[in-house]
């Protein structure tokens, strides 16, 4: 099978546990699966974690462009249950993932958990670090691009989470590719095909960075299903409070299902 995009996708490395509706769980870019282990769903959910392709213990082959990531995601939902309509839910990269998923095959809702998906200021950050991307500084700039988001992630998390990262350069630059590459007007036409969103699925944008009232009309515009909660406490919200987040998920997964 070949995906919209063109490449073959994989099934990806990831465990599943608990039973109910089945809820997908992406991670942020660098991290791996166990990066949710704070995250309990399996009273109510069947939760399905992977690691990215390129990162864990998945393969390390390119392309790393969402719609051909959101293909390995729906590659491993159907080896593993297949013609389940998920509800997914994606942190940082893995909220762009998510809704590449949400645009591409069936799901029930998408959560994305603090990533904006207009990638303008975000092409002109990682322009600028393009020099250093590709320079043996590398690692330590991935390591001081997620301090500079801890926010108020407990001390302890904040290690645990700098375990699990392994910063691979080609993937980053992989992931990152319309950013470097394209012009502003081309990566404007990328994200209005990433945000082609159905209009009939709910879409809930978690806020952990407050991107400005701009974005919000910008979204309210580009995914009209969508809504938006800011939580206002870094990069990792989810993890900062787990309670809270599973019970928006059972919140959302409740209002979202079909009656």
């Amino acid at each position: 099978m070949t995906d919209v995009a063109g490449s073959t996708p994989i099934t990806l490395a990831h465990d599943i546990q608990g039973s109910g509706p089945l809820v997908v769980l992406i991670h942020g870019i660098t991290e791996r699966k166990e990066s949710w282990d704070p995250i309990d769903l399996g009273d109510e959910f069947e939760v399905l974690r992977v690691d990215v392709r390129g990162h864990g213990d998945s393969p390390l082959q390119s392309p790393y462009d969402p719609r051909t990531l959101a293909a390995d995601v729906h590659a491993t939902v159907e080896a593993v249950r297949p013609g389940a309509v998920p509800l997914v839910i994606g942190h940082s990269m893995g909220g762009i993932i998510a809704t590449a998923y949400g645009v591409l095959f069936p799901t029930v809702g998408v959560i994305n958990i603090d990533q904006a998906l207009a990638l303008g200021d975000m092409q002109k950050k990682v322009k600028s670090l393009e020099p250093l991307l590709k320079s043996p500084l590398f690692p330590v700039l991935v390591s001081s691009m997620f301090r500079s988001m801890r926010g108020v992630l407990p001390r302890e998390e904040n290690k645990r989470l700098s375990r699990l990262r392994t910063p691979r350069r080609e993937v980053v630059l992989g992931a990152w590719a319309p950013m470097l590459q394209q012009t502003p007007e081309e990566l404007v036409e990328t994200v209005k095909q990433l945000t082609a969103f159905p209009s009939d699925v709910p879409y809930l944008f978690i806020v952990g960075i407050d991107p400005g009232e701009d974005y919000y009309a910008w979204l309210a515009e580009s995914i009209p299903s969508s809504t938006y909660e800011v939580w206002q406490q870094g990069h990792y919200p989810h993890l900062v409070e787990p309670e809270r987040f599973v019970a928006k998920v059972k919140e959302f997964a409740a209002t979202s299902s079909p009656s």
